[in-house]
């Protein structure tokens, strides 16, 4: 079991944080609180600040001003009683390619004061069947399963996960999110780093947009941005000749979908499909869509500076900052 640490604390609370790099600000004042046992995606363009704050909480970069606290502790004071708890997996590792997967989990559990079982971390992240393979005779998605693997040798409480699934094919992103499910499962919490947004959507409990050091928007994926509130639009397709009423209809796109974007869903779409049955007409492609959770993304780091958004509850949205942000992205050693 990991050293304990204070009870009733959040697992990563940030209070007004701050980097600068000679004039450029990095990080500009965040906010942020990770309760234990959750699932957090921190999501951001590159140079956005993102790397920079996770840096901090790891304690491998100092903060210029703010607080953070990881796990009760002070990450850039007590950074080797923080190491004993945390797990960090990047973007990619340094291991040894010649070592197995079961030699590889013990080297690096030995590092560690109280480690879990080297059988029961490879079980966990479903390498049994490779146990005793080299790392060089594994595949990607095995190879990234060995990442989490070394990650939760130390048996750690919070796990830094730095985009994990980058580079994957689809069938390996998914296996690796379940590994990361999983970890939810036994009560990890998890910080993870993404650019891909049905990611997060399917991993995260709670979801921060960074962008310009500043963090945009907080909030469950699906209410983040006021997303459950958006106006749905209705998309459908007409056979040639055929017209709808005035009020229902709308220049086709290139691929012959009609987009309309009502203030009354539930009205509009039942006169839709009322007409379309009194004139027995088939409408292909009907579908009503909301904003994904990519719309809202790119909304709030790519739209017009100076709009601020109106937060719903549980949900905080900031004013994009005119400054651009440093693009240092160095790594680091777990």
């Amino acid at each position: 079991m990991a050293e304990l640490v204070q009870s009733g604390i959040a697992a990563i609370e940030v209070r007004g944080l701050a980097k600068s790099y000679g004039g450029v600000h990095a990080v500009r004042g965040i906010d942020l609180t990770v309760e234990r046992g959750q699932i957090f995606a921190l999501l951001g363009p590159n140079g956005a600040g993102k790397t920079t704050t996770v840096e901090i909480l790891e304690g491998y970069r100092s903060h210029d001003g703010g607080t953070a606290r990881v796990l009760g502790y002070d990450p850039a004071r007590q950074r080797q009683q923080l190491n004993r708890q945390i797990g960090i997996v990047l973007q990619s590792s340094g291991m040894d390619r010649y070592l197995t997967v079961s030699e590889t989990v013990a080297m690096y559990a030995g590092f560690y004061p109280r480690p879990r079982p080297v059988d029961e971390v490879i079980e966990l992240v479903g390498l049994e069947a490779k146990r005793d393979a080299r790392v060089l005779k594994l595949s990607g998605g095995q190879q990234r399963r060995l990442d989490f693997a070394i990650a939760l040798a130390g048996n750690p409480d919070l796990l830094f996960l730095d985009e994990p699934t980058t580079g994957f094919d689809p069938s390996a992103r998914h296996e690796a999110w379940e590994v990361i499910k999983n970890l939810a499962a036994l009560g990890k919490t998890v910080l993870l780093t993404t650019h891909y947004m049905d990611e997060a959507q399917y991993l995260a409990d709670q979801v921060a947009v960074i962008s310009s050091g500043l963090i945009m928007a907080e909030g469950p994926p699906a209410t983040i941005g006021n997303r459950e509130l958006a106006r749905a639009r209705i998309h459908y397709r007409l056979a040639g000749g055929v017209t709808p009423p005035a009020d229902l209809t709308a220049p086709a796109g290139p691929d012959g979908l009609i987009e309309l974007a009502p203030d009354d869903l539930t009205t509009t779409l039942h006169r839709l499909t009322g007409w379309a049955l009194e004139q027995d007409v088939e409408l292909t492609g009907l579908e009503v869509i909301r904003p994904s959770l990519e719309d809202v993304y790119l909304e709030l780091t790519g739209g017009p500076a100076g709009h601020v958004g109106q937060a719903s509850a549980g949900t905080t949205i900031a004013q994009p900052a005119s400054i651009q942000p440093a693009g240092r992205k160095g790594r680091r050693r777990a």
